[in-house]
C-alpha cells in the first residue's frame, strides 16, 4: 500500500462551493449573512448538489426491483450492484481476484461482522488492538478469550517476535490485530506496513495472525492502495459517507486468503443461503459462489449502492484524485495547526494546547491527517469548558466536534488521564455529552476540527480568527466597587416590574396581570414549568434550542374555565389547528396510567424523570403538527418521590463568593481567580419542577440596560427582557446609577412584598437567549456580548437564581398563603 502526496491547495474549491454546496448557506439562515463553516468532515463530509441531482435523475429514469427476483427490474438492480462493487474495488486498487467487498451499514457494522466470525471459532481468539482505536474496534475485545491494548512500541516489539504480555499463544487459536490507519481523534497516522510485517515473526515465519484495518478516517481524504495483496490487511473497513457525503453506507474489503475465517459464522439471513430446512429437521446450505453472497444478510440497500456510481463520478470531477484531496486537505490542516499554535494571551501564555502531531515535512502528507485536536486555556492556565465553547461556536455557525470522540485510548493518552481518574470521573457523574467537562483540573475531552475535500482557506481563517477574538484575553484584573444596593433602593424605589410563568417548558410565557396575586410554592411560582413536550421516540424533553418555534406556542391560564389554552402565533402548517385547551386539573383519565409512566421514562436536562404523558390524540397531534416532530405533552405535577421529584442545582459561583478584594469589575471577563468552595453544596435540597436549575429566576433591568449599551456599542440591536425567560423582573421607576447593574451577583436575600427569598447563584446561560421570543428568529445577540462581558471561568452568566424562604410565623395570611404581584416593593440585603 502507498499513501501520501505533495502539499498543494486546490483553488478551484472556493469557486465551486456556492453551486455544489448550497446547504452551507441554507442552514440556520435566520442568524445572519455569513456562511456556515463546516469543520466536522471526520464525522461525515458534505455531499455535492450534482451528486444528489444525478442520483435523483437515475432513480426517476429507471425501474429497480428487489434483486432476489428474476424480473427485469430485479436483474437491473443485480447488475448495477455488481458494477458498483467492482468500481469501488477499483477505487482502492483492489484486484477482485484477490479481494471481495461486502456492503455494510458503516465501518462499525463491518467490524462487527469480522468479530462475529472470530467469535464463532471453536477455540476462540486473541484480540490485540492499538490504543488509538475507535471505540467500535475496542468493543471487539468483549468477544475475545483475551485482549491486549498496545502502543507503538509494543506493536513493534510484537512484530519483532516478542509475545503479547501474559499470552502464551496457541497455534490453533487465531489472533486478530486491529488498528486505525489514522486516529479519528487527532489525525495521527500509523504504519500501513504493519499488516504485512505482523503476519510474520522476526525470522519471517508466517504466524496465525489476522489484521483488521480501520480506514474510515484515513480513506476520507487520502488514497488507500490495496494493490499488493501480500501486504494488504486481511480486513479493511471504511464509511463511504466520510468520503463522498452520500450515500450512508460502509464497506468491508476482505483479502480472499482470509475468507475461511467466516466459515464458522453461525447466523444466516435472507439471501445468504441456498436452502433452509426447518420442519422436522434443522439444516441449511450457505451460498458459496462468493464471500459477499454469504455475508450480505437480507436485501441490500440497493438504491444507496447505486448512488455510489454518481458519488464516484462527481467526486472525481470536482476534486480530481484522492492524492489531490490529500494534498489540499494537508495544507489546510498545517495552516490551522500553525495558526492555533501561534495564538497567545496578552501575558504570553498559549491559548491552545494541541494534541495533533506536526507534519514530518512540508511536501508529504504522511505524519498527520487533516485533523487538529486541541483544548483552550485562559490566560491563567485554566481549561475552557467544552460545553461553554460549544454554545458560542454553534452560535457563530461553526460545525465542529468536542468531547471524547469515541476514542478512549487517544483521549486518555492526550489528556494524561489514568484509568483510576477516568473511573473517578464516571463516579463523579461524568457521562459522554454532559457539561461536567473539567474535573480535578483536567479536561475530559477535546475540541476537534477536521477538513475535507471541499474545505477552503477561508474556513480555516474564519475559525482561527474566531478563537483569537473570543479566547485571547487580557489578564488585567480590577476590583469591584463597594456595593451600593441599599442606597439605590432607598432613592429609586426598586420593585417588581414583571412576573412571568412558563407552564410548558421551553414554550412561550404567561404574563401575570397587574393586580393579580400569584401563588409562590416550594417548587417556584404556581403553574411554572409543570408541563413539557417529549419526543415520542426518545422521551427527551423538547427545547427551543432545537425547535425555536416553541417560543410561538403561547399559553393562557383561564381559571374560570379551568383550562390551559395554548395558541400558536406563527404561520400555521397545513392541517394544524391554531389552539388547544388542556385541563388544569391533573385528571387521571387524560393521562397514561401510573404503571405505564414507570416504564416510559423521560429526560429533562439529562435527568431521568417520571412525567405522565397525555393520552389525547388531539392534544399530542396539535403540538406534533406545529413543531413538525412526533411529540407528546407530559405533566410533572408538584410533589412526588424518586423520579417524580427534582432538586435545584443552582449554587453561588466563584465570582459571587470571593473576598471583596479579589472580585472583578462587572461586567467583565473573569479569569484565573482562586477557587472557593460552592457555598450551597451542603445546603438543604430545594424541590423544582421542570426548570433547569432553580425554583425562580430573576433579572435586574439595570443589568439588561448595561448589556444593551454594550450590544449597541458593537453595532447590534438591543434585546428584550423576554429572551432571558425570567420569572421575576426587577426594576425601578427612576433612573438608576450604573453601579446598580449586575449588583444582583452579590445580593444575599430579597424581600419582595411580604415574602423573603434566598439568592442561589448566578444563572449560567446558553445560546437559547438568542431566540427572539416574539418571532422565534435567531441572532448572535445577546450571547456574543455576554461572552465578552459576562464570562467567568469560561462560563457565561446573566440573571440570578433564588428560592422562597417560608416564614416561621404561620399565624399570618401572608405566611400561610405566600404570593407576589407586579408592583411589590423589593428590599435588597447584600452580603456582609
Amino acid at each position: 500500500m502507498t499513501d501520501g502526496g505533495t502539499v498543494a491547495y486546490n483553488s478551484r474549491v472556493a469557486a465551486l462551493r456556492e453551486a455544489e454546496y448550497p446547504m452551507i448557506k441554507a442552514t440556520l439562515k435566520l442568524i445572519g449573512d455569513a456562511d456556515e463553516v463546516y469543520l466536522d468532515h471526520a464525522g461525515t463530509t458534505l455531499y455535492a448538489k450534482s451528486l444528489i441531482d444525478r442520483f435523483a435523475a437515475d432513480m426517476t429514469a429507471n425501474l429497480y426491483g428487489n434483486p432476489h427476483s428474476a424480473s427485469s427490474s430485479s436483474q437491473a438492480s443485480t447488475s448495477r450492484v455488481d458494477d458498483v462493487r467492482l468500481r469501488l474495488l477499483q477505487f482502492f486498487n483492489a484486484d477482485p481476484s484477490e479481494f471481495d467487498l461486502v456492503f455494510v451499514a458503516n465501518a462499525t457494522a463491518g467490524i462487527k461482522l469480522v468479530a462475529e466470525a472470530f467469535r464463532s471459532t471453536p477455540e476462540g481468539f486473541t484480540f490485540a488492538y492499538h490504543q488509538a482505536c475507535h471505540t467500535s474496534l475496542v468493543g471487539v475485545r468483549q468477544e475475545a478469550r483475551n485482549s491486549h491494548c498496545l502502543d507503538n512500541a509494543a506493536v513493534e516489539g510484537w512484530i519483532e517476535g516478542k509475545a503479547l504480555p501474559g499470552d502464551p499463544g496457541s497455534p490453533e487459536k487465531p489472533t486478530l490485530f486491529a488498528y486505525p490507519a489514522q486516529s479519528n481523534m487527532n489525525g495521527q497516522r500509523f504504519s500501513l506496513d504493519w499488516s504485512e510485517r505482523i503476519r510474520r515473526d522476526g525470522s519471517g515465519t508466517p504466524r496465525h495472525i489476522y489484521t483488521l484495518l480501520d480506514a474510515a478516517a484515513y480513506a476520507a481524504t487520502s488514497p488507500l492502495d490495496l494493490g499488493n495483496s501480500a501486504s494488504a490487511p486481511d480486513f479493511t473497513v471504511f464509511s463511504l459517507y466520510k468520503i463522498f457525503g452520500f450515500p450512508d453506507l460502509g464497506a468491508l474489503i476482505v483479502r480472499r486468503q482470509a475468507a475461511p475465517t467466516f466459515q464458522n459464522r453461525k447466523y444466516f439471513g435472507g439471501g445468504t443461503v441456498d436452502m433452509v430446512v426447518c420442519v422436522k429437521e434443522q439444516w441449511h446450505a450457505s451460498k458459496t459462489q462468493s464471500l459477499h453472497d454469504s455475508l450480505e444478510d437480507g436485501t441490500l440497500p440497493i438504491h444507496s449502492i447505486m448512488a455510489l456510481d454518481a458519488a464516484l463520478d462527481v467526486h472525481s470531477q470536482l476534486f480530481g484524485t484522492m492524492r489531490d484531496v490529500a494534498a489540499h486537505t494537508s495544507l489546510l490542516a498545517q495552516r490551522a495547526r500553525s495558526r492555533l499554535a501561534g495564538l497567545r494571551h496578552r501575558n504570553g501564555a498559549s491559548v491552545c494546547t494541541i494534541y495533533s502531531p506536526e507534519q514530518a515535512c512540508q511536501n508529504h502528507a504522511r505524519a498527520m491527517g487533516p485533523v487538529v485536536a486541541f483544548n483552550l486555556q485562559n490566560s491563567q492556565g485554566a481549561w475552557v469548558s467544552l460545553a461553554e465553547f460549544e454554545k458560542l461556536v454553534t452560535l457563530k455557525k461553526f460545525h465542529i466536534r468536542t468531547g471524547g470522540l469515541c476514542n478512549p485510548g487517544g483521549i486518555s493518552t492526550a489528556l494524561g488521564l489514568e484509568p483510576w481518574e477516568m473511573k473517578r470521573n464516571f463516579s463523579s457523574g461524568f457521562r459522554c455529552g454532559n457539561e461536567n467537562d473539567v474535573i480535578c483540573g483536567k479536561p475530559t475531552g477535546v475540541i476537534r476540527i477536521s477538513l475535507g475535500a471541499m474545505s477552503t482557506i477561508s474556513d480555516v481563517d474564519r475559525f482561527t480568527m474566531f478563537i483569537e477574538e473570543f479566547y485571547c484575553t487580557d489578564d488585567t484584573l480590577n476590583t469591584l466597587p463597594e456595593n451600593t444596593s441599599n442606597d439605590i433602593e432607598k432613592t429609586c424605589g426598586i420593585h417588581v416590574k414583571d412576573i412571568m410563568v412558563y407552564p410548558i417548558k421551553s414554550c412561550g410565557g404567561y404574563r401575570i396581570p397587574k393586580g393579580v396575586k400569584w401563588d409562590v410554592r416550594a417548587e417556584g411560582l404556581a403553574w411554572d414549568r409543570e408541563w413539557c413536550l417529549v419526543h415520542k421516540g426518545t422521551g427527551q424533553a423538547l427545547s427551543q434550542k432545537r425547535y425555536p418555534r416553541m417560543a410561538l406556542l403561547r399559553p393562557d391560564i383561564n381559571f374560570t374555565e379551568g383550562v390551559l389554552q395554548v395558541s400558536y402565533h406563527g404561520a400555521l402548517p397545513d392541517l394544524a389547528k391554531p389552539n388547544i385547551s388542556i385541563p388544569l386539573s391533573a385528571n387521571p383519565q387524560f393521562l397514561e396510567p401510573l404503571s405505564a409512566a414507570k416504564r416510559l421514562t423521560s429526560r429533562v436536562c439529562g435527568e431521568e424523570i417520571t412525567a405522565r404523558r397525555y393520552t389525547s390524540a388531539a392534544v399530542n397531534e396539535f403540538f406534533s403538527a406545529i413543531l413538525g416532530v412526533p411529540c407528546a405533552l407530559a405533566r410533572f405535577p408538584p410533589g412526588g418521590q424518586g423520579n417524580s421529584m427534582r432538586h435545584a442545582k443552582a449554587h453561588l459561583q466563584k465570582h459571587q463568593s470571593l473576598p471583596r478584594q479579589m472580585r472583578c469589575t462587572l461586567p467583565g471577563s473573569f479569569e484565573g481567580l482562586a477557587t472557593p468552595p460552592d457555598s450551597d453544596s451542603e445546603g438543604e435540597p430545594r424541590k423544582i419542577l421542570l426548570s433547569n436549575e432553580s425554583p425562580i429566576l430573576a433579572i435586574n433591568l439595570s443589568s439588561l440596560q448595561a448589556l444593551n449599551r454594550e450590544i449597541t456599542a458593537r453595532g447590534g440591536k438591543p434585546v428584550s427582557a423576554e429572551v432571558f425567560r425570567a420569572n421575576v423582573v426587577i426594576g425601578s421607576s427612576a433612573s438608576q446609577p450604573e453601579s446598580f447593574a449586575y449588583s444582583e451577583d452579590h445580593w444575599s436575600t430579597l424581600r419582595i412584598g411580604q415574602q423573603d427569598f434566598k439568592m442561589l447563584g448566578s444563572c449560567r446561560r446558553c445560546h437559547m437567549v438568542c431566540i427572539d421570543q416574539e418571532t422565534a428568529s435567531k441572532s448572535e445577540e445577546p450571547f456574543v456580548t455576554l461572552t465578552k462581558t459576562r464570562r467567568f471561568d469560561g462560563k457565561v452568566y446573566f440573571g440570578t437564581h433564588m428560592c422562597h424562604l417560608p416564614s416561621r410565623d404561620t399565624l399570618t395570611r401572608d405566611a400561610q398563603h405566600p404570593t407576589l404581584q407586579v408592583g411589590d416593593t423589593v428590599l435588597i440585603d447584600p452580603p456582609e
